[in-house]
């Protein structure tokens, strides 16, 4: 993961971890700790931030934001 990607990406859009953890369903806490590359995101929660990213313009892969190949 690129977690410096996509913390600038969020910062772009005004996505705030605040944000993101309602979008996921987790804590604050937990949000932070996935972004800032310290724990992983289910496929799922990578799912939904792409489609958050996607509601701002921007339509990236899961490569670009998160280095993965699925």
């Amino acid at each position: 993961m690129r977690p410096n990607m996509l913390k600038g990406e969020m910062a772009k859009h005004g996505l705030t971890v605040k944000r993101m953890a309602e979008v996921l369903g987790l804590s604050p806490v937990t949000a932070g700790l996935k972004i800032n590359g310290k724990a992983d995101f289910t496929l799922t929660e990578v799912r939904k931030i792409i489609a958050v990213f996607r509601e701002t313009g921007k339509n990236y892969t899961v490569e670009e934001l998160f280095d993965l190949a699925l």
